[in-house]
């Protein structure tokens, strides 16, 4: 099945202006979700200040929004395809908006992490919803490549307004970060009902994978909260330990139901691709590193440098802003190069720029210490991120689009939540407690440094396996397709997958 607009979205290069509007209404969802991330940070301390939070209490602010949607992105992913696109993404914004009037209004700790969490649940079906639309009405090649560029530019930007408008919003009340995405959802909100297209649900043969979907978000749920409760509790705690043995027990069954379900949450057969396989490894290890970087940069700046919220969020805005405003070429480029070299170059820059922060100081130059790495993360960022997507979700049926928008976002989220939880460790275990001089201080935030460099070297050894050389203009490619486990078949194009 495909989307009514997808024959007016295949021929001609000029877009129709609702198809523009479809667009912007599901980059709007995106920028959301992104900005919604970015501002809470900085508003943490006041939050705790206001309803008395202890810092374990406090962290689940943060940890709650995570565990909602890493947890069930997969489930998202599958009811976007089975239920109808439009109709999950359009609810799920709804959910979205009335979240964030609770949280604004909450005068508890509790209630405030409730609506986080049901933020985070809302996110997990309005981001894979949204990336399916896309996919399925922006025909695969050139358009489809442009399209998905000012999606995933969109997500750059609001995370990076998000750092700049917490900073000034804190200074009022903290109630506004919590507040603001409210009436930008409303606005989505109406715009979607009158232009998103309709779209029927797909054909389910096989009827519903029940048994799945509970294992299989009970799994990532336990799995999310282990990992981001693990440096708390410790890592070899026989609480730690026993939950992750728990997670991987629920994994396993769940990948026994998938592999004989008719009609299963996440066909596994879209693993056996090659190309499939590295994009999701690689959003797990860019996002994962990313974070990383971002939690080790912030606390560098606050901490030991003494920088303000507005100072921090403005010294990593050169990063967004060329994500910015690099979207309406890097399409060109992907559709150039192909998505393994663009790729590939994008995690070169992103190696360079945490090597290049490992030279930082007590009293560094943020013009020749700061802004060179942020400039290569910017341009690693606008490179990676859209080809990832574009790599994803290129050669999948359109009644898998939703599943396969789901299974990308979980290895992004997941893959945020575990190396975090990570190199906060490594941190933890290099501290020399809280009587440290700041170059101790300083000195144990290195080691994570080198951590999030290895994590990005990762990154770029797997997807380098996916790189051929462009001299070969006929290519052998393994389709997996439902019907077939493995077909070959010759395409006299340059190398693109």
């Amino acid at each position: 099945m495909t989307s009514p607009l997808t024959a007016a979205s295949a021929s001609p290069e000029r877009w129709s202006p609702r198809l523009w509007g479809t667009l912007l209404v599901l980059c709007a969802a995106m920028f959301l979700d992104a900005l919604d991330v970015s501002m809470v940070g900085v508003a943490l301390p006041s939050i705790g200040s206001e309803l008395n939070l202890s810092t374990s209490t406090l962290q689940w602010v943060v940890s709650g929004y995570i565990l909602g949607y890493g947890g069930l992105l997969l489930l998202g992913g599958r009811a976007a395809d089975l239920l109808g696109r439009r109709r999950v993404f359009l609810i799920a914004l709804a959910v979205f908006a009335l979240a964030s009037l609770l949280g604004g209004f909450v005068d508890s700790g509790p209630l405030l992490i409730a609506s986080r969490f049901i933020k985070g649940l809302s996110a997990a079906f309005t981001a894979p919803a949204g990336l399916s639309i896309i996919t399925t009405t922006f025909a695969e090649g050139p358009l489809r490549n442009r399209a998905l560029t000012i999606y995933t530019t969109c997500a750059a930007t609001g995370f990076s307004m998000g750092l700049v408008l917490s900073g000034l919003l804190t200074e009022a009340s903290w109630r506004l970060t919590m507040l603001l995405p409210a009436p930008i959802a409303v606005i989505a909100l109406i715009a979607g009902l009158k232009l998103i297209p309709r779209s029927a649900r797909e054909k389910n043969v096989g009827g519903y994978d029940v048994p799945g979907a509970v294992t299989g978000t009970a799994a990532m749920l336990l799995l999310v909260f282990t990992v981001v409760e693990a440096p708390e509790a410790g890592w070899a705690s026989a609480r730690t330990l026993l939950s992750f043995l728990a997670a991987a027990v629920l994994l396993t069954v769940f990948i026994r139901i998938e592999l004989r379900s008719p009609s299963p949450l996440i066909r596994l057969g879209v693993l056996r691709s090659g190309p499939q396989l590295r994009a999701q490894i690689g959003a797990m290890t860019f996002f994962g590193g990313y974070v990383s970087f971002q939690f080790l940069a912030t606390q560098y700046f606050q901490t030991l440098l003494g920088w303000s919220a507005l100072e921090t969020a403005l010294a990593f805005l050169p990063a967004g802003a060329l994500v910015a405003l690099s979207s309406t070429k890097v399409g060109s480029v992907i559709d150039r190069f192909g998505t393994p070299r663009v790729i590939v170059a994008g995690f070169v820059l992103l190696v360079a720029s945490y090597v290049l922060f490992l030279r930082v100081s007590l009293t560094p130059s943020y013009a020749s210490m700061v802004l060179p790495s942020m400039i290569l993360l910017g341009f690693a960022c606008a490179l990676v991120f859209p080809s990832l997507n574009i790599q994803a979700t290129n050669g999948v049926d359109d009644d898998e689009q939703g599943m396969v928008s789901g299974l990308l976002n979980t290895s992004i989220q997941v893959g945020g939540a575990i190396f975090l939880a990570v190199v906060t460790a490594v941190i933890t275990a290099s501290s020399h407690g809280a009587d440290a001089s700041p170059q101790a201080v300083l000195d144990s935030y290195r080691p994570g440094l080198v951590v999030v460099t290895a994590i990005a070297v990762a990154g770029l050894l797997i997807t380098l396996t996916g790189v051929r050389t462009r001299t070969r203009r006929t290519r052998q490619t393994v389709v997996v397709t439902k019907s077939a486990p493995a077909a070959v078949e010759k395409e006299p194009v340059a190398v693109n997958d």
